[in-house]
């Protein structure tokens, strides 16, 4: 059954940059890292589409997080900071820095994308984020971009160190020993606003529940499964 979504009336890019902090030299640098493809296909009259916007914001995040992984943990290993930089700069991360940031509400899409809950989708959020970085470097340079990132990171230190120790790995490595298979997770259902939903996922081998999880995303729940597993059976994933 399709789930019905309420018309969106989009927050502007204004407003948006006052609640985050921002002041924009140029406000339709803004707009358009808020502007989905689907958008213009129907408002042609409108800016180009965040693309481009997200191709420069990736390249820039990757930077900014590199230094801070380097300058945060200066006694870890090359494999590890690049295990923490990968976590950091995946999609679904990404995605949570911008229901943090609730960019969801000043999305502009196209009718059918809106329809279809597009704007608390982990695709279209992380490229937004993404292009919204693009659109900082541009307007203000890289140093208003780090001062912008650095607080996301720091909240999400925890969940970034977990990342060298994932027991998702750790759970597999163990069943794969044991001869049991590939653990399977499994999403048992969602519940909460679109804006903030936590899922449910258990986590199966050779089709037993080992454990469950919940996070707000699917990946995160996977991880708290798998790290509830191996405590069950009493194995170590640090």
């Amino acid at each position: 059954m399709t789930q019905d979504h309420e018309p969106r009336d989009p927050e502007s890019a204004a407003r948006l940059g006052r609640r985050l902090g921002l002041s924009f030299s140029n406000w339709s640098l803004l707009t358009r890292a808020l502007t989905h493809r689907s958008y213009v296909n129907e408002n042609p009259e409108s800016l180009e589409d965040n693309e481009r916007l997200e191709f420069l914001g990736d390249a820039v995040l990757d930077f900014i997080v590199g230094a801070w992984v380097y300058h945060r943990f200066p006694e870890m290993p090359e494999g590890d900071l690049t295990k923490i930089r990968s976590a950091i700069v995946r999609n679904d991360q990404l995605a949570a820095f911008a229901r943090r940031l609730d960019l969801g509400r000043a999305l502009l899409l196209g009718h059918g994308e809106s329809a279809s809950g597009g704007a608390n989708r982990d695709a279209l959020l992380g490229s937004t984020f993404e292009a919204l970085i693009g659109a900082l470097y541009i307007d203000s340079g890289l140093e208003a971009v780090d001062a912008f990132v650095r607080p996301l990171l720091e909240e999400s230190r925890d969940f970034i160190l977990d990342e060298i120790h994932d027991p998702k790995s750790r759970l597999q490595e163990w069943a794969q020993a044991e001869k049991m298979g590939t653990p399977q997770y499994v999403t048992l259902g969602s519940s909460g606003p679109d804006h903030a939903k936590t899922f449910e996922v258990e986590v199966r081998i050779q089709g037993l529940a080992y454990g469950r999880g919940r996070g707000s995303s699917k990946n995160i729940a996977a991880r708290i499964a798998a790290q509830t597993a191996l405590e069950a059976l009493g194995i170590s994933f640090k």
